[in-house]
Order: C-alpha cells, then structure tokens, then sequence
C-alpha cells in the first residue's frame, strides 16, 4: 500500500484512526465536516484552475502545484489540526523531491479564516520521514487496531461513534 497524504495526517492526530482508514473502515462519508471542506476546496479559488492543476504522484495528490514557483498548495477548513496539516504538506514536499520535482516551499490555506501559512521543508524533516514512514506502515499492517485515546479532536471525528459509543458518563465501560 502506498502511503497518502491522507495516511500522513491520520498519523499526526491518532493512530487508531489511521489504522482504521487505512484497513477499509473509512467514515469520511457520513461526516459533514469532510463534506464541507470538500466544497471549500472546490469552490474557493476557481479561477485558481486555470493556472495551477492538482498533481497526483507516488501515492499523493496535492491540492495545486504552481510548477513556475515550485510551490505547492493545500487547502484546509480550519486551522485546528495546523500541525497534521504542516506534516502532511510536508510530505508531500519530500515526495516531490524523492521524484526529483521543484518545491521550493508550500502553503497552507484556509480561506474561511482568509489565513494563508508558508510551510518549509526542513533537512530534520527529511530525515525523519523514512522512519515515520516505516511506523505508519508497521500500524496500517498490524494486526490490531491501536487502542482508542481520548483527545481534544475527538468529538469532530468522523469515527467518534465508532470509538466512543460504549462510553458512559464520561467513562469507558
């Protein structure tokens, strides 16, 4: 299985959650969350289309690659899970130049925070990735799912129903 952006940032806010995705137990579907950042990834820069395309390359797919600048954009709904989103831009950074591809930075982009956040990939970063790459794919192929953990972004998760339904009164069963 090739790794995806979409693997990268599960990675980054919870394990169980990327396990989960990554083994066919995909809930995106049903949040509307999800759908909202879909419309406004499509909808807030149309013009933006005809200059720039997405780019899809060794299991990613950026958002707009502007190929002059060597700059990659990633579009975002809120800027609450900011470092998933760094991390995940930059893979998608390191995965261009392990394809011998110009970036010379990214940017992140939240257009209902009209917020914009230059991203750059690091040399610490580079050597990194191997390995964090080689823990995402020993969690997707493990046999077991990680164990749930509680955490702030928990309650806007489109698998809350699926980790939290035995929890009463604030407490496991």
């Amino acid at each position: 299985m090739q790794i995806t952006g979409t693997h990268f940032n599960y990675f980054s806010l919870c394990h169980r959650k990327l396990w989960l995705f990554a083994n066919g137990m995909q809930m995106e579907h049903t949040s509307e969350l999800v759908e909202m950042g879909k419309l406004i990834h499509e909808t807030s820069y149309p013009a933006r289309t005809e200059r720039y395309e997405e780019v899809e390359i060794g299991g990613i797919k950026v958002d707009f690659y502007d190929p002059k600048a060597g700059i990659i954009h990633e579009i975002k709904k809120s800027n609450k899970m900011e470092h998933a989103h760094q991390m995940q831009l930059k893979y998608y950074m390191w995965v261009f130049e392990q394809y011998g591809i110009k970036c010379n930075y990214g940017i992140l982009e939240y257009p209902k925070l009209r917020k914009t956040e230059e991203v750059y990939l690091t040399d610490m970063d580079r050597e990194e990735f191997p390995g964090m790459v080689a823990d995402i794919e020993e969690i997707i192929h493990s046999d077991e799912c990680p164990p749930r953990v509680k955490i702030s972004i928990c309650k806007n998760c489109s698998y809350y129903d699926f980790c939290w339904s035995g929890e009463i009164n604030g407490a496991d069963e």
